[in-house]
């Protein structure tokens, strides 16, 4: 069976890297960007036709995928006279990469059935690096049949492919993971701060805690920076750690759960983005504790 026609919208550091992977793997693609101009001048080098709206990409698309940073950014692309509903193919699935609003996902997906098309939330785990050698998690939800459509391209893409049921699914199960990671990286760049304004060395307190039930993944994260200093392990910033957390909370509201446990993460990543720190990766979280505990 022939490959299907990709349209990818959003060439940020993991959709770059993603469009490659395809690209690699003998996929035919219509991109179209962001306001990073270089990678969607490498994707079309290699091949990939340049579209100059939504609704242009749609048209000649069988699978359009969106790799974007807030729900707003997902909406603004999918409605209007250019975006991707109004040029939606009859049978075509739309796969939304991004950390999305379950709520904002639902209302997209009842619009784009209207269309007679189908549309998937499949947020991501792992990194760009991942993404390049098909290493991602995909966390899709959404109607099954899609799925088994765009399954193939997705294990291009992913080492772990999980079908996770009704539509939203995928986002809400991110959020929770998002929350969980941030609230515990955030714990840990504290507990290295701490640490320091106790005199008591780094080091030390990471050889005890990873002794023990503690020891974790993000907790290396946070170490290879706060002990190693390198803060790349964890290439995610504390801008979209703030957005993600922040959603989570929203998500809670909307749920009438609100969240207790989220509420420290998210005030200490919103004062690290208010204090310049946007741009920082979450590691660098530690720089931020151990400042506000000198004053």
């Amino acid at each position: 069976m022939s490959k299907p026609h990709i349209g990818f919208i959003g060439l940020g550091l993991m959709g770059a890297a993603m469009v490659g992977r395809l690209q690699s793997k003998g996929y035919h693609l219509t991109v179209m960007g962001n306001v990073t101009r270089p990678r969607i001048d490498a994707a079309v080098a290699a091949g990939a036709t340049e579209a100059k709206t939504a609704a242009e990409l749609a048209s000649v698309s069988d699978v359009v995928m969106l790799c974007m940073g807030t729900s707003e950014s997902v909406e603004s692309r999918m409605h209007g006279d250019d975006g991707v509903i109004a040029g939606l193919r009859p049978g075509a699935v739309v796969v939304d990469f991004g950390t999305s609003l379950p709520g904002s996902t639902k209302a997209l997906g009842a619009a784009v059935a209207e269309k007679g098309a189908t549309y998937l939330d499949a947020p991501l785990g792992r990194t760009p690096s991942h993404a390049v050698d098909g290493l991602l998690n995909i966390m899709c939800s959404g109607d099954k049949d899609a799925f088994d459509t765009v399954e193939p391209v997705f294990q291009d893409l992913g080492e772990n492919v999980f079908h996770l049921g009704a539509l939203g699914n995928g986002h809400t199960i991110k959020l929770i993971n998002n929350f969980f990671a941030m609230t515990t990286a955030n714990a840990m760049a504290e507990a290295f701060a701490m640490a320091d304004r106790a005199g008591v060395e780094r080091s030390n307190l990471y050889d005890v805690m990873s002794a023990g039930p503690l020891k974790s993944g993000m907790m290396d994260f946070i170490k290879a920076y706060a002990v190693d200093g390198d803060a790349n392990n964890l290439a995610f910033s504390v801008r979209n750690a703030r957005k993600d957390v922040g959603y989570y909370g929203q998500m809670a509201d909307d749920l009438g759960a609100p969240t207790i446990m989220s509420n420290c993460a998210r005030e200490a990543l919103g004062l690290a983005v208010d204090q310049g720190m946007g741009d920082a990766l979450v590691p660098e979280m530690v720089d931020f504790y151990v400042k506000r505990f000198a004053k």
